[in-house]
């Protein structure tokens, strides 16, 4: 090091790399643990279907009832006007 260099400019440099390198290793150990096991220490799903089946539903007996409302003709055709403007920009 040059010798305008400080001794805690010299003290930070060090803590500072080993802090990185501490970082690397633990992201690096993180994802390889990811590819073969999830963080409650299962194995990983290996199809999407199983994971769409860990997702809880959302109607039906184990959820809320599904909601619907009537629109009136002024709405239901300021609802259009708006479709027909959003899908003629693209």
């Amino acid at each position: 090091m040059p010798p305008s260099v400080s001794i805690l400019q010299q003290i930070g440099l060090g803590v500072l790399l080993v802090v990185v390198v501490l970082w690397t290793v633990g992201l690096v150990r993180l994802t390889r643990r990811d590819e073969h096991e999830d963080a409650a220490g299962r194995p990983a799903p290996r199809r999407s279907r199983d994971l769409l089946g860990s997702v809880p539903r959302q109607t039906g007996p184990g959820g809320p009832a599904s909601e619907s409302v009537e629109l009136s003709a002024a709405e239901r055709e300021a609802f259009e006007g708006l479709v027909r403007q959003l899908t003629s920009r693209s």
